[in-house]
């Protein structure tokens, strides 16, 4: 769709990005999984798989119940502001603080997801030595890292549409 100059942009402008639907909806699911994780493994068998492949540590390092709920609030508060942005909730509260909030999300999403190719990616190639289990490597190169450099990109998409105002 081609936009005119001057046409507003943004939350409450009647224009919604995809991008930005998919990307909210992503991240209020992992959000979810989150507090699920709080009571339960699932969707894995046990407490040491779930230590060992999503977080990378034996089960008596895994973290506790209020720092996973405080990951999932920060999750859900980054989906409501990446739906806001897309136009797809109403955006409340000052425009600067929605556009630095989308850019901080978009830098911490990529900044992850880049740390995580980088740092298990050495370690499977054999570059570093490191005691984080192979379960957990694969996990972050498949499916961890690229999801998170996808979300960023999502959420820069739609920082990029409320750059102005």
């Amino acid at each position: 769709m081609v936009v005119a100059q001057g046409t507003p942009r943004g939350p409450g402008t009647g224009r919604r990005c995809r991008a930005g639907a998919v990307t909210a909806a992503v991240l209020a699911l992992v959000s979810v999984q989150h507090v699920i994780w709080v009571f339960s493994p699932w969707p894995l068998a046990d407490e040491e798989t779930l230590a060992r492949v999503v977080v990378g540590v034996p089960v008596d390092r895994r973290p506790d119940a209020p720092l996973t709920l405080g990951i999932a609030l920060l999750l859900a508060l980054a989906a409501l502001l990446v739906a806001a942005g897309a136009g797809w909730v109403r955006s409340v509260g000052p425009r600067w603080v929605h556009r630095w909030g989308l850019r901080i999300v978009a830098a911490v999403l990529l900044l992850r997801g880049l740390a995580g190719f980088v740092s298990s990616g050495a370690a499977v190639a054999g570059l570093v030595d490191t005691a984080v289990p192979a379960d957990f490597l694969r996990a972050d190169l498949a499916l961890y890292s690229p999801l998170c450099v996808l979300l960023g990109l999502g959420t820069v998409l739609v920082a990029f549409r409320n750059r102005r105002g």
